[in-house]
Protein backbone atom coordinates (compact mmCIF):
# COMPACT_ATOMS: atom_id res chain seq x y z
CA UNK A 1 0.00 0.00 0.00
CA UNK A 2 1.43 3.72 -0.92
CA UNK A 3 1.91 5.88 1.97
CA UNK A 4 1.75 9.36 -0.48
CA UNK A 5 -0.64 11.14 1.40
CA UNK A 6 -1.75 12.17 -2.24
CA UNK A 7 -2.66 8.60 -3.56
CA UNK A 8 -3.99 7.72 -0.42
CA UNK A 9 -6.69 10.83 -0.92
CA UNK A 10 -7.49 10.67 -4.48
CA UNK A 11 -8.39 6.77 -3.78
CA UNK A 12 -10.53 7.68 -0.90
CA UNK A 13 -11.75 10.72 -2.38
CA UNK A 14 -12.48 8.41 -5.54
CA UNK A 15 -14.28 5.63 -2.96
CA UNK A 16 -16.49 8.62 -1.82
CA UNK A 17 -17.57 9.90 -5.17
CA UNK A 18 -18.35 6.46 -6.06
CA UNK A 19 -20.47 5.68 -3.60
CA UNK A 20 -22.03 9.33 -3.70
CA UNK A 21 -22.82 7.92 -7.75
CA UNK A 22 -20.41 10.83 -9.02
CA UNK A 23 -18.41 10.48 -12.02
CA UNK A 24 -16.08 13.24 -10.84
CA UNK A 25 -14.17 13.75 -7.77
CA UNK A 26 -15.21 16.65 -5.98
CA UNK A 27 -14.08 19.20 -3.32
CA UNK A 28 -16.62 17.40 -0.91
CA UNK A 29 -15.33 13.95 -1.63
CA UNK A 30 -11.91 15.18 -0.62
CA UNK A 31 -13.42 16.31 2.87
CA UNK A 32 -15.22 13.40 3.14
CA UNK A 33 -11.85 11.62 2.72
CA UNK A 34 -9.94 14.22 4.67
CA UNK A 35 -12.03 13.10 7.74
CA UNK A 36 -11.98 9.95 7.27
CA UNK A 37 -8.14 9.82 7.40
CA UNK A 38 -8.12 9.99 11.65
CA UNK A 39 -4.83 9.80 12.45
CA UNK A 40 -3.90 12.83 10.58
CA UNK A 41 -3.74 16.49 11.98
CA UNK A 42 -6.34 17.67 9.40
CA UNK A 43 -9.00 15.11 10.83
CA UNK A 44 -8.25 16.31 14.61
CA UNK A 45 -9.26 19.49 13.48
CA UNK A 46 -12.31 19.17 11.75
CA UNK A 47 -13.35 16.44 14.92
CA UNK A 48 -12.01 19.36 16.96
CA UNK A 49 -14.47 21.48 15.00
CA UNK A 50 -17.48 19.14 14.86
CA UNK A 51 -16.61 17.63 11.03
CA UNK A 52 -16.44 13.71 11.99
CA UNK A 53 -17.53 12.02 8.94
CA UNK A 54 -21.25 11.25 9.56
CA UNK A 55 -21.68 14.94 10.37
CA UNK A 56 -20.19 16.08 7.03
CA UNK A 57 -22.69 13.87 5.89
CA UNK A 58 -25.60 15.07 7.46
CA UNK A 59 -24.19 18.78 6.44
CA UNK A 60 -23.94 17.83 2.89
CA UNK A 61 -27.32 16.41 2.49
CA UNK A 62 -29.01 19.32 4.00
CA UNK A 63 -26.74 21.77 2.00
CA UNK A 64 -28.02 19.56 -0.91
CA UNK A 65 -31.45 20.43 0.38
CA UNK A 66 -31.00 24.00 0.67
CA UNK A 67 -29.65 24.22 -2.53
CA UNK A 68 -32.77 22.37 -4.21
CA UNK A 69 -35.18 24.59 -2.04
CA UNK A 70 -33.55 27.57 -3.73
CA UNK A 71 -34.58 26.48 -6.77
CA UNK A 72 -37.88 25.63 -5.65
CA UNK A 73 -37.98 22.33 -5.49
CA UNK A 74 -38.28 20.73 -1.63
CA UNK A 75 -37.11 17.02 -0.69
CA UNK A 76 -36.29 15.15 2.63
CA UNK A 77 -32.85 13.25 2.41
CA UNK A 78 -35.06 10.56 4.21
CA UNK A 79 -37.45 10.11 1.33
CA UNK A 80 -35.00 9.89 -1.63
CA UNK A 81 -33.40 6.62 -2.76
CA UNK A 82 -29.34 6.17 -1.71
CA UNK A 83 -27.29 7.22 -4.92
CA UNK A 84 -26.28 4.39 -6.73
CA UNK A 85 -22.54 3.75 -6.78
CA UNK A 86 -21.39 2.76 -10.03
CA UNK A 87 -18.48 0.48 -9.33
CA UNK A 88 -16.98 -0.33 -12.83
CA UNK A 89 -16.29 3.35 -13.64
CA UNK A 90 -13.74 5.33 -12.01
CA UNK A 91 -14.45 8.68 -11.18
CA UNK A 92 -11.46 10.85 -12.65
CA UNK A 93 -10.91 14.65 -10.94
CA UNK A 94 -13.38 17.19 -11.36
CA UNK A 95 -12.76 20.73 -11.37
CA UNK A 96 -13.27 21.62 -7.41
CA UNK A 97 -10.44 19.31 -7.03
CA UNK A 98 -7.90 20.29 -9.52
CA UNK A 99 -8.89 23.92 -7.94
CA UNK A 100 -8.25 22.83 -4.30
CA UNK A 101 -5.38 21.12 -4.98
CA UNK A 102 -3.70 24.35 -7.06
CA UNK A 103 -4.51 26.29 -3.83
CA UNK A 104 -2.77 23.82 -1.48
CA UNK A 105 0.37 24.39 -3.47
CA UNK A 106 0.31 27.81 -3.54
CA UNK A 107 -0.36 28.28 0.19
CA UNK A 108 2.70 29.22 2.29
CA UNK A 109 4.71 28.09 3.59
CA UNK A 110 5.68 27.06 -0.36
CA UNK A 111 6.49 23.52 -1.25
CA UNK A 112 9.68 22.29 -3.28
CA UNK A 113 9.54 18.62 -4.37
CA UNK A 114 7.64 16.03 -2.42
CA UNK A 115 4.62 15.20 -0.72
CA UNK A 116 1.33 17.29 -0.25
CA UNK A 117 -0.14 16.25 3.05
CA UNK A 118 -3.48 16.46 4.28
CA UNK A 119 -3.25 19.70 6.27
CA UNK A 120 -1.96 21.22 3.17
CA UNK A 121 -5.53 19.59 1.55
CA UNK A 122 -6.99 20.95 4.03
CA UNK A 123 -5.69 24.51 3.99
CA UNK A 124 -6.50 24.65 0.15
CA UNK A 125 -10.17 23.21 0.61
CA UNK A 126 -10.74 26.00 2.58
CA UNK A 127 -9.22 28.98 1.18
CA UNK A 128 -12.72 29.39 -0.84
CA UNK A 129 -15.76 31.08 0.04
CA UNK A 130 -17.89 29.50 -2.89
CA UNK A 131 -18.77 25.91 -3.84
CA UNK A 132 -20.37 23.08 -1.81
CA UNK A 133 -17.99 23.20 0.61
CA UNK A 134 -18.00 26.59 1.59
CA UNK A 135 -22.00 25.96 1.88
CA UNK A 136 -21.32 22.45 3.47
CA UNK A 137 -19.90 24.37 6.35
CA UNK A 138 -22.15 26.98 6.83
CA UNK A 139 -25.07 24.48 7.19
CA UNK A 140 -22.83 22.45 9.44
CA UNK A 141 -22.51 25.77 11.50
CA UNK A 142 -18.96 26.05 11.16
CA UNK A 143 -17.06 29.48 11.27
CA UNK A 144 -15.04 28.98 7.98
CA UNK A 145 -12.67 31.75 8.65
CA UNK A 146 -11.63 30.36 11.89
CA UNK A 147 -11.28 26.98 10.57
CA UNK A 148 -8.85 27.99 7.93
CA UNK A 149 -6.79 30.19 10.15
CA UNK A 150 -6.53 27.04 12.33
CA UNK A 151 -5.32 24.80 9.53
CA UNK A 152 -2.83 27.67 8.10
CA UNK A 153 -1.10 27.91 11.37
CA UNK A 154 -0.84 23.97 12.06
CA UNK A 155 0.15 24.01 8.29
CA UNK A 156 2.87 26.78 9.22
CA UNK A 157 3.69 24.66 12.23
CA UNK A 158 5.05 21.66 10.44
CA UNK A 159 1.69 19.87 10.26
CA UNK A 160 1.29 18.56 6.99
Amino acid sequence: MSTDVRSILVRAARDEARRDGSRTIEAEHVLLALAGMRESSAAQLLTEEGLSEEAIRTALNREWEQSLAVAGIAVRMGLLPEATPDRGHDPHIGESTKLLLKRAMDAPPKLGPGRIGPMRILVGLLDTDRGRVARTLDAAGVDRATLHTKAREALASGNR
